[in-house]
């Protein structure tokens, strides 16, 4: 943006520096498991469940159990934003922007923190002993585009309060536990089309009245984070994704970090630094899904 800051200028007549519109940092950060790491790579060791055996005589022999283990691994990688501010601009200007460029370099990476999250969901998940055996997004976990309401037949559909109740089914048919927070990552356009549904903004249903704030936090025991981050599948279709806590898990080797400074081989500008080193993997398949939604469609729940 260096070259560009002309446009800030006194002739601008402007007292202040306004942001564009962005989102401002991460949205998921607060609805994952994080873990603090040292090194490249690190390892997070797991327990499965094992039945127990029925005693059928008196001073039998004492079973053996044999407990699954199973351990996922998380890489890191580095992210960096950097830019000048020219002491030259400086005099020209009403304002000094450099904390605003610290602002914006934190945001940068808030955002980057959510796509390397929403990555983590469907994307291969690296297991066994040495981290090297590939696991693959669980395809039963996904909601259909086309669920809608019992008894009603419908072609593809915006999120509704039919997917919502049909992610927290199969979470609890993979016996999660129903105290566990749901949390939905849902953009403005299936925002829009749960405010469509009567089930969801209906006083009949929901004390809440969402059609007269026009937001939605919290429907069908699902928690919805608003982000417009979440990508579309080969269909076109958006994939909104839904989990628990333990579900995924965010590794900080390095978290965000800023720095500011002068450089005396750029004329003494002065530099405004961030960086962060993290990943994300998915740490259990049965506790991580996504919901097909149609970018255009209507929710439709009547028939």
């Amino acid at each position: 943006m260096s070259f560009q800051i002309t446009t800030a200028f006194v002739e601008q007549y402007k007292a202040n520096v306004y942001h564009l519109v962005q989102q401002k940092g991460s949205k998921l950060r607060g609805s994952v498991r994080i873990e603090s790491i040292t090194g490249e790579n690190a390892f997070f060791d797991q327990i499965g469940s094992v039945a127990a055996q029925l005693r059928v005589s008196r001073h039998s022999d004492t079973p053996r159990m044999d407990t699954p283990h199973s351990r996922r691994r998380v890489s890191l990688a580095d992210y960096v934003w950097s830019d000048l501010i020219d002491k030259q601009d400086k005099v020209r200007m009403l304002i000094d922007p450099t904390s605003e460029y610290a602002q914006a370099a934190m945001w940068a990476l808030g955002r980057s923190m959510d796509d390397v999250i929403l990555a983590a969901v469907d994307g291969t998940a690296y297991t066994g002993v040495d981290g090297s055996t590939q696991t693959s997004y669980d395809s039963n976990m996904t909601v259909d585009v086309q669920t809608v309401w019992p008894g009603v037949t419908a072609a593809d559909t915006g999120l509704n309060l039919a997917k919502l109740i049909e992610c927290r089914k199969k979470l609890a048919e993979n016996d999660v536990d129903p105290d566990e927070e749901v949390y939905v990552a849902v953009n403005g356009r299936q925002i829009s089309s749960l405010l469509k549904d009567e089930r969801v903004v209906s006083g009949d249903y929901n004390s809440a009245l969402p059609l007269v704030s026009g937001q939605i936090s919290k429907v069908g025991g699902c928690t919805l984070v608003p982000c417009n981050r979440i990508t579309t599948d080969s269909n076109g279709d958006d994939k909104v994704p839904f989990w628990t806590r333990s579900g995924l898990l965010l590794a900080t080797g390095q978290d965000m970090m800023g720095r500011i400074s002068e450089r005396d081989d750029k004329n003494y500008s002065t530099q405004v630094y961030a960086s962060m080193s993290i990943g994300a993997t998915r740490m259990e398949e049965k506790r991580v899904g996504y919901i097909e939604c149609d970018p255009g469609a209507s929710p439709i729940t009547d028939a």
